[in-house]
């Protein structure tokens, strides 16, 4: 193994690739465990959710090594793994789950019971996830290995197909489960709060579930652009805030079937000031009586720069009487990636979805790092995607 180099959040606003330790069969705590891999990353992408800790709007301590989303070769393995073998190629869900406890058994691995003392649920390089080392680095190591990882069965065809199967480790997933969750099947009236790349998977996986009409709601005219190139009804939500009215255009009815929000805790309304709760209110307010809501935006138990004391412990004016009179039903957190990423792989090898068009699969080097965060923070219409060992470029 060769230097490991890694991204670091050195605080709000600044982030640097560094040298870092190379990777450990070892657990947060220090204690030696057998059921890890060390991989080689191939592939790792800068999400969203990184975003926030980088503007500062989590708790999350200098120094922490960033990246959840990670496909690699496995290049050493302990010796309690039995499933995978040196050279295998594999995706790692973002959840970090011991496949044991009570909520794994039921494949709620995103609430994992075991992996991280301070709450249920963990990941990797992320904040209050348990302490995991992040794989936006040259290598890194995986607990659980043969409960987490999914293997590509071919190589070829895997490095061939490798700007859309990075995605499997969190983005489709987390689209699929909104989609899921919002009740999307055939002939299914669908809005998508969001045209960023976690709002377009989830309008991809609408499509695929059979949708009839998928509408896709920002004020950012670049990703509008690109959501209507990819075959979607972009909403232009800069034009007024009557969200029905909008929709009422497109379909005749100012309802839809399930709506899904893809924007979470930093939402902005048209003051241009954040409104926290903008995006759940009216998707209460749209969606019809019955219908159901998925929400897989990301939402904070603390928020250091939000508007407001009751925002900052993660306490949102949500108009639930609205939902309850409705008979709407809600769905929350963490994706359970390994319940979806399998059939999500079948689709991609079977070219039955090419996420990375989807999604403007945009592959920079490790080192480009930094400036990669700079302009996703600008809202560039691209899923930055980091390559730290420059096997994209020659897969390309």
């Amino acid at each position: 193994m060769s230097r490991n180099r890694g991204l670091v959040y050195l605080g709000p606003g600044k982030v640097e690739v560094q040298d870092i330790d190379d990777p450990k069969f070892a657990n947060p705590a220090g204690k030696k465990i057998e059921h890890g891999v060390i991989l080689k990353v191939i592939s790792t992408n800068i999400c969203g959710s990184d975003q926030h800790m980088v503007r500062g709007r989590t708790t999350a301590p200098a120094g922490l090594v960033l990246g959840h989303e990670i496909t690699g070769e496995v290049i050493e393995k302990g010796s309690d793994v039995e499933l995978f073998e040196i050279g295998d190629i594999v995706s790692v869900p973002f959840n970090v789950a011991c496949g044991r406890c009570r909520t794994c058994k039921s494949g709620d691995t995103g609430v994992c019971l075991h992996v991280n003392p301070a709450r249920a649920g963990g990941a990797y390089g992320y904040v209050d996830m348990g302490g995991w080392i992040g794989g936006q680095a040259k290598y890194v190591m995986v607990p659980y290995a043969d409960f987490n990882l999914l293997k590509f069965p071919d190589r070829d065809q895997a490095m061939s197909k490798i700007r859309d199967l990075t995605m499997l480790s969190d983005i489709l997933p987390t689209g699929f489960h909104g989609a899921v969750k919002a009740g999307v099947g055939v002939g299914s009236v669908v809005y998508v709060a969001g045209a960023g790349p976690v709002g377009m998977a989830a309008a991809a996986s609408a499509q695929i579930l059979g949708a009839a009409i998928v509408m896709v709601g920002d004020f950012n005219k670049d990703r509008l652009a690109h959501a209507s190139e990819m075959g979607f009804a972009a909403i232009d939500l800069g034009k007024h805030d009557r969200l029905g009215e909008m929709i009422a255009e497109v379909t005749g009815s100012p309802e839809v079937d399930g709506a899904i929000d893809a924007v979470g805790f930093e939402a902005r309304g048209h003051s241009g000031g954040e409104q926290p709760a903008i995006v759940l209110n009216q998707m209460m307010e749209i969606t019809r009586a019955a219908g159901s809501i998925g929400i897989p935006g990301l939402y904070v138990t603390e928020d250091p720069g939000a508007v407001d004391a009751a925002a900052k412990q993660g306490s949102l004016s949500l108009r639930l009487g609205l939902g309850w009179a409705k008979a709407q039903s809600f769905h929350t957190g963490q994706t359970p990636v390994v319940r979806y990423n399998r059939q999500l792989m079948m689709a991609i090898l079977h070219d039955r979805l090419n996420i990375a068009k989807i999604v403007n699969a945009t592959v920079i080097s490790l080192e480009e790092a930094p400036k990669g965060y700079e302009n996703f923070d600008k809202g560039a219409a691209a899923k930055f995607v980091l390559d730290p060992h420059g096997m994209l470029a020659k897969a390309a």
